[in-house]
């Protein structure tokens, strides 16, 4: 099982009004990745999201997406969250404004713990209750302990 603590770090969380695109988003949640983090540059997290985004889009529906990339150089996988009081259009098939995304980098090497990783971030983002919990927090540090406290079975109980 992924531990989100060791992939979710407090800083890189956000609570954002609204932005105007989804290339701004992803633009916001790039700049979350260069905080406290001098191996990484805004512009190739941008590139590696948009690089992705041309292969097919990364929204989950409801609300959700998870743009995501490999990158050279990285030591371990790290998340970003975007937490928007304004859904923004992101070309997801069911219409629906997205306002929690979830950015994942991993070193160009991972294969598949890149899609472990994925198929975690998507079955904790398939969780109603929790994206409803993510939706009230009030603060990054209350986004960040629901993060890293989440566990499938949780999921699993409310069904």
């Amino acid at each position: 099982m992924i531990a989100f603590e060791d992939i979710f770090n407090k800083e890189r969380i956000a609570c954002i009004n609204r932005v105007s695109s989804k290339k701004r988003a992803l633009e916001e949640l790039s700049k979350l990745f260069t905080r406290g983090a001098s191996a990484l540059a805004e512009h190739e997290v941008f590139n590696s999201f948009c690089d992705r985004e041309r292969l097919g889009g990364t929204g989950l529906g409801h609300g959700v997406a998870i743009p995501h990339g490999r990158l050279p150089g990285l030591e371990g996988a790290s998340c970003a969250l975007i937490k928007l009081n304004e859904g923004v259009d992101y070309d997801v098939a069911d219409n629906q404004p997205v306002d929690l995304i979830c950015g994942l980098v991993v070193p160009e090497q991972y294969t598949d713990e890149h899609l472990v990783i994925l198929s975690a971030l998507a079955e904790m983002f398939s969780d109603t209750s929790m994206c409803a919990r993510l939706r009230a927090a009030r603060s990054s540090q209350e986004i960040h302990d629901l993060l890293v406290t989440w566990r499938p079975e949780d999921r699993r109980a409310a069904m």
